[in-house]
């Protein structure tokens, strides 16, 4: 199924949307919050989303009736149909119950017995997994919306967040009085929805185009009838004219549950976007605008990896549970492997900032006093406190847990396995597990230690030592202090006050944290290495709660402030190899979450809800391989670039900011009309250098703005702020020509979303090693084993070509001689949905054909070199590129060809960047300007770069099919034929 991510991905954010659609600050949260990556294309996708609807669709017009929405609808469904969707989404009536199905009738128009789904199209779907941020993309979303509302893009419709429980109200309150006090241009203003008509009758701000009111309520008390804290819907209906943000979305069935349908009413005529972790119903995972599950954030290198310890072979074997016995070791184990990591935490360099302090999480479902596993946990912590465990359940634990270990559990999503050390996991002895563990130096007995001021959680310590060890969180200890605590000593009146609050400080001293649902969700920390779940149930709650607690589990914070694994991190060269190599043999365990369960249907809905994570992205990775043969011992070049010394502004030929000639005169006439210079600081936030810049362009429009191909902003508050972003510019030059390393990565990192890849890894396999088979063959041949006859049969046999099908898609895997890597993948359409950075766009299929089929020429040019290569580029993984300044985001960019050549003759050397995209590709005049300011000199002839005894240059070629129709000043870089790459040799 493709989701709305797959069919946004051919939507440009900087190239396709106008300028009041794409001119957003999207990093900044606050003034301590930066959104990190992935947040801001969350953002990106729905702007993109919203865009479509909302101007692509049918372009929104101030004061517009109410039936445009219903166009709307009609064309955003069309486009999700024109992009393969087949599935029937229809909401049938006769399977409603009586209640739900005349609420529906009353604002839905039914056909046939059914409801079209195109009546619920206008909303999107945010799939974050649990710790990956999505509360601060909600907030931002926000924003973006008090944006597009100023700007007229939008309809200036009410906002409604709805959360599930009042801790995520509170803990939205604290996110946007976070965002508040960065000084943005909106102040939130988050107002009860039981105050709506009185806010709307009465209300006024003294900022009111500064201000965003933002209504709140518990999405579980709406409904369509009225109590002291359930609301009537129709109460605030506004005619459905509301965008509605839902956190924890996938609560309720999306069909059965008259709260989801209460949502799309009131947003039916706006707009509703859904925030959750654990979608699981087709619809939301349709309109999903982005899918940053649990997986992925894992593969992604955002968390820790995950692997659930099975401890005995027969577990899953017998239908029984554990006995008293086994359930006693997997709590020892538990502790065990807490210590463990606690020693790889020791083990890390000294004076070197990084990781946290291990903790073992236990969660259970809800506290129940009568289940015996709780009672074990406590009964075991004590036991093992005071040494009451036989040196022969001492060894056998050991035993069992190395033996796991050194078998090398599965870490999940990765395909890869955790290394244990043995030498780390020998050195927990007895002594060491009470100092890890239980901040001990001897065995004593347990204190039970209460805050006076917070009867929801309590603190234990052994005797042994000042140092207490564990916390319990849960709602209420009273029935604990009375029927699970009977005999503990229990101390009132310790000096501090905030164990759990301190928990993520360095010099917090909880290893073990024991709390319910009430605590795990709104609650973040890096520091859970292990978790142990007890009595989980197999219903669907159970299996989200499993889904969401085991994402609070994978925070990562490998150095200050970076939240991916550190092998990640010296990948993308955040992390130099200093670094790396001291940190690189202990951080597997500090980056591993250990998963425990102290009963087997336990560890079967543990294992069963993160398998279907697992299923349900049915992806793999293939990697390909580099053509070595064909390399050879060639310097493949690349260029490296850094920052010019001068802003863009000072260049010897600066680029021209494009706007349209009416509006450079309004603003021209604008700055003349405000006069003082202090007036323009104070009202458009500029500094005086812009200030002093803005005048020097005006005084020199001709030099500084181009007319011919301006861009309209409509309004000088979006103009004014990209003008000033522009004098901040700085383009980008030539710092060196370096051999290639991992800059060209997308053949290693073949997506493949489906169920069963053997096949087309057969396929693959077989093309990959033709050389191989053709030399044997030969071989054969020349040794007169067959006659040449047999030698033609079996050579066309060989499998230079395979073709894997799918679903109608075509994808032809090639081996193709003169390429980086081999095989290459080749899709004959460009809607190929389960399969990720091949060929498949038309212009460069064509380009290939055409290639292929010059290079069977006899006097083809190629043959004139002493040696050459070409390889593919993805723009999404690959790292070569060529930078420019690009007028309609407003930045330097980076300019990604299809392809890139290399040749050679003998010591000339040439790097030759091809994109085939043809003349229609918006913006390649950008492109080709900044090739030019880069690579050429100031007579316009290419450069000549020294590397090693090769005198190399950097040429840009435009494949189309007609050059006869470029346009004047750019037809040198476009060609029609391959026969002009090996041509540039002589240039």
């Amino acid at each position: 199924m493709r989701i709305l991510q797959d069919i946004l991905r051919d939507i440009s954010f900087d190239d396709d949307l106008p300028s009041a659609w794409n001119t957003f600050d999207l990093a900044t949260f606050s003034g301590s919050k930066r959104l990190w990556d992935y947040q801001q294309e969350v953002l990106q996708h729905a702007i993109k989303a919203l865009w479509k609807y909302y101007q692509d669709s049918a372009d929104y017009q101030d004061g517009e009736p109410l039936e445009t929405n219903l166009v709307r609808k009609e064309a955003f469904w069309q486009w999700y149909r024109d992009n393969g969707l087949e599935d029937n989404l229809a909401i049938p009536l006769d399977k409603q119950k009586g209640n739900i199905r005349r609420l529906l009738e009353e604002y839905y128009p039914a056909e046939g017995g059914v409801i079209s789904y195109q009546h619920f199209i206008n909303r999107m779907g945010f799939w974050m997994a649990t710790g990956s941020g999505k509360s601060l993309v909600l907030v931002k979303m926000l924003e973006i919306l008090w944006y597009l509302m100023q700007r007229g893009e939008i309809p200036p419709n009410d906002i409604l967040v709805l959360a599930a429980r009042d801790d995520l109200l509170k803990q939205l309150k604290a996110h946007v009085e976070d965002f508040n006090a960065g000084w943005g241009n909106v102040y939130i203003r988050l107002v009860d929805l039981k105050a709506y008509p009185d806010v709307k009758r009465s209300y006024a701000s003294f900022f009111p185009e500064q201000e965003l009111l933002v209504f709140t309520y518990r999405s579980d008390n709406l409904s369509d009838e009225q109590k002291e804290r359930i609301v009537d819907f129709r109460n605030y209906d506004n005619h459905g004219r509301w965008y509605v943000l839902l956190d924890e979305a996938h609560k309720g069935d999306k069909e059965e549950s008259k709260r989801q349908h209460i949502y799309s009413i009131l947003s039916r005529n706006g707009f509703l976007f859904n925030f959750s972790a654990t979608f699981t119903d087709p619809r939301d995972i349709l309109t999903a605008v982005y899918d940053f599950n649990l997986a992925r954030f894992v593969k992604a290198g955002y968390g820790k990896r995950i692997t659930i310890l099975k401890q005995e072979n027969r577990a899953f074997k017998d239908k029984e549970d554990y006995t008293g016995a086994e359930k006693q070791r997997v709590v020892l184990k538990a502790l065990l492997m807490l210590a463990y990591v606690r020693k790889a935490y020791e083990t890390l360099p000294q004076g070197v900032p990084c990781y946290h302090r291990p903790l073992l999480l236990v969660l259970v479902n809800s506290v129940n006093t009568q289940d015996a596993d709780l009672k074990l946990f406590f009964r075991e912590l004590k036991r093992i406190g005071r040494g009451e465990v036989d040196e022969s359940t001492w060894q056998q634990v050991r035993e069992e847990l190395w033996t796991e270990l050194a078998e090398g559990p599965e870490l999940l999503f990765e395909g890869e396995r955790f290394a244990a050390d043995k030498d780390l996991f020998d050195a927990v002895t007895r002594g060491e597990l009470l100092r890890l563990v239980y901040n001990a130096p001897a065995s004593g007995e347990i204190e039970v230690l209460l805050r006076p001021s917070d009867r929801q959680q309590m603190t234990f310590k052994l005797k042994s030592t000042d140092r207490p060890f564990a916390l319990i969180k849960i709602g209420d200890i009273a029935r604990w202090l009375k029927e699970e605590l009977k005999g503990y000593e229990i101390v009132e009146g310790y000096e501090d006050e905030g164990f759990f609050h301190r928990l993520n400080e360095d010099d917090s001293e909880i290893n073990i944290l024991m709390g319910s649902r009430s605590f795990y969700e709104g609650w973040d920390s890096n520091r859970p290495n292990v978790i142990t779940y007890i009595n989980i149930g197999m219903g669907t709650e159970a299996k989200k709660f499993i889904l969401q607690s085991v994402g609070r589990g994978v925070r990562i914070e490998s150095l200050p402030g970076e939240r991916k694994r550190l092998q990640v991190l010296y990948n993308a060269r955040v992390v130099d190899e200093g670094r790396f190599r001291q940190l690189k043999d202990y951080a597997l365990p500090l980056e591993t979450l250990f998963i425990f369960g102290t009963n087997r249907s336990v560890l079967q809905t543990v294992i069963q809800q993160l398998n279907q994570e697992k299923r349900r992205e049915a992806e793999h990775e293939l990697s390909l391989e580099v053509n070595r043969e064909a390399v050879g011992d060639h310097p493949l070049l690349i260029p490296t670039y850094r920052e010019s010394g001068h802003t863009l502004l000072q260049s010897h030929a600066p680029r021209k900011f494009e706007i349209a000639q009416d509006e450079l005169k309004r603003l021209q006439d604008y700055v003349a009309y405000l006069g003082d210079d202090r007036l323009l600081l104070a009202h458009h936030n500029a500094d005086p250098q812009s200030i002093r810049l803005l005048r020097q362009c005006l005084g020199n429009s001709d030099w500084y703005f181009n007319t011919t191909d301006g861009r309209r902003y409509g309004r000088l508050d979006i103009l004014l702020p990209r003008l000033f972003a522009y004098f901040r510019v700085i383009p980008r030059e030539v710092e060196a020509l370096k051999p290639l390393e991992d800059e060209i990565r997308h053949f290693r990192h073949i997506k493949v979303f489906l169920k069963d890849i053997g096949e087309l890894q057969e396929k693959i396999k077989r093309v990959r090693e033709f050389p191989h088979r053709r030399a044997k063959l030969e071989a054969k041949y020349k040794a007169g084993e067959f006659p040449f006859d047999e030698f033609l049969k079996q050579a066309k046999a060989l499998g230079e070509a395979e073709t894997f099908n799918k679903d109608g898609h075509r994808l032809q895997i090639e081996y193709i001689a003169r390429h980086y890597y081999i095989p290459v993948l080749i899709s004959e359409s460009n809607k190929i949905d389960y399969i990720r950075h091949v060929i498949r766009h038309l212009s460069e299929v064509h380009f290939l054909n055409e290639l292929e089929r010059y290079l069977g020429q006899a006097d083809n040019a190629f043959k004139q070199l002493d040696w050459w290569l070409f390889s593919k580029l993805d723009e999404t993984l690959d790292e070569v590129h060529i930078p420019y300044y690009d007028p309609n985001s407003n930045r330097i960019r980076h300019f990604k060809p299809d392809f890139i050549f290399w040749m050679q003759k003998g010591s000339t050397y040439a790097i030759v960047f091809v994109d085939p995209k043809g003349m229609q590709q918006t913006g390649y005049q950008h492109k080709v300007d900044g090739f030019k300011q880069i690579f050429l000199d100031e007579t316009g002839k290419p450069k000549t770069f020294s590397f090693n005894n090769l005198a190399a240059k950097v040429f840009l070629l435009l494949y189309t099919q007609d050059a006869n129709q470029a346009p004047a000043g750019y037809r040198e870089y476009w060609f029609d034929t391959p026969a002009a790459i090996p041509g540039l040799l002589h240039e």
